[in-house]
């Protein structure tokens, strides 16, 4: 699957503009770690775009997301270990991450929505005002961006052999990269 047909897909299954900007911001870091770890970039980039293509099917239920999922694109064809990447991304279902690529998937997704929510908080709202400072200042907030498990951003230490700064420069980089397309 090509990154515009899977770009069409995505925008089969899901609607919401946030989901969207959400799907983009997990490609986008996908790639910049495929990048830095010499690995493929398109299929890392298909992974973290399609990893949550089921969201508004299954409607918010943690014990379905990424299952179904997974299934629709093993449907469709794609390489098993995006397909596995995806499965495993949701911490719901307890399944260890095995792949290099599902480790970076799993602590990748919430990072994403703490650096957005940091994001929002300047005064510019402009990602490339935002630094790794900020970041980790508001890391260690836990009433700040709830939604973004922070046990699982750091499991990048042991799962990716990043310490917690790099990772979240890696991502934060990968993201100002594409912030037309974010809006941020």
């Amino acid at each position: 699957m090509t990154r515009e047909e899977a770009f069409s897909f995505l925008k089969q299954h899901l609607t919401k503009p946030n989901l969207l900007k959400h799907s983009l911001a997990v490609e986008a870091a996908m790639r910049g770690l495929a990048g830095y770890f010499h690995e493929d970039k398109g299929k890392w980039g298909l992974a973290g775009l399609l990893h949550d293509i089921d969201y508004e099917e299954v409607k918010g239920d943690p014990q379905r997301h990424s299952l179904v999922g997974a299934e629709m694109l093993q449907e469709k064809g794609l390489d098993s270990e995006v397909v596995q990447a995806v499965k495993t991304h949701n911490e719901a279902h307890h399944l260890p991450p095995q792949t290099l690529m599902a480790k970076a998937l799993f602590c990748v997704d919430p990072l994403t929505g703490l650096i957005v929510a940091n994001t929002l908080i300047l005064p510019s709202r402009k990602i490339a005002d935002l630094t790794i400072e900020s970041v980790l200042k508001h890391f260690r907030q836990p009433s700040f961006a709830e939604g973004a498990n922070r046990e699982i951003i750091s499991q990048s230490k042991d799962l990716l052999n990043l310490e917690l700064p790099d990772f979240i420069g890696l991502v934060l980089k990968s993201m100002q990269g594409i912030s037309t397309e974010l809006g941020l």
